[in-house]
């Protein structure tokens, strides 16, 4: 597997998993139904948005990339193998991957990483260390992506925790089609004037219906 093989994948729809963090096979996945996140959809919660203003967490970007998709690894059972976690610190380095780290002080507790196509953002996976910290990170991403100009936010599978805060699945034909249009459309993920670390009330801003869902 090499970084071009893997954009091609991404391209058309496809993503690698290996079996088990030991696994030396990797299977190429097209799900029948996608799971994806609206952009102008993102649920606060009432809970979430007081954590975030309460502050004590500072998100950033692409600072410690290995180090978040070793904490999303890092858990008893896993598809990300040493093949997977090469690859796209490969794909990093060429500027195709990008990471967001959520910090308490020099604590890095919880982070989301995701490949960049055109205006799609493929995220692959998160970790959290301690409460909220990857809803954060989910929150902050939005929030970049919207501003960057992306059309595409695609979470791969819908887990009950995603579709908590707002993501949906749609038919395998449906994602295509809003991948290829989106692919070949620019957008920025460090846009320009775009502040490092965004205020909590822009980002909390990302949904009008975030304040009335608990």
């Amino acid at each position: 597997m090499t970084p071009a093989l893997l954009l091609r994948a991404y391209a058309a729809g496809v993503f690698p998993m290996a079996e088990s963090r030991d696994s030396a096979e990797i299977h190429w996945v097209d799900p029948r139904r996608r799971g994806v996140f609206p952009l102008d959809g993102f649920h606060i919660s009432r809970s979430l948005r007081r954590h975030m203003l309460q502050g004590g967490q500072r998100a950033t970007v692409d600072l410690a990339f290995a180090e978040v998709v070793q904490g999303c690894a890092d858990r008893e059972e896993t598809w990300i193998n040493d093949e997977i976690s090469k690859v796209y610190q490969d794909l990093h380095t060429a500027g195709h991957a990008h990471s967001l780290e959520i910090w308490e002080g020099e604590t890095l507790v919880g982070g989301v990483y995701g490949v960049v196509i055109g205006a799609a953002y493929f995220g692959e996976s998160m970790f959290s260390r301690t409460t909220n910290a990857s809803k954060t990170a989910l929150a902050y991403l939005v929030h970049r992506l919207r501003s960057g100009g992306f059309q595409v936010f695609d979470t791969q599978f819908l887990t009950p925790h995603l579709a908590s805060l707002g993501a949906v699945e749609i038919p395998r034909a449906e994602y295509h089609r809003r991948l290829a249009d989106a692919i070949v459309q620019r957008a920025d993920f460090a846009p320009p004037d775009y502040p490092p670390e965004p205020s909590t009330s822009l980002v909390c801003g990302t949904s009008q219906r975030s304040t009335q869902t608990s």
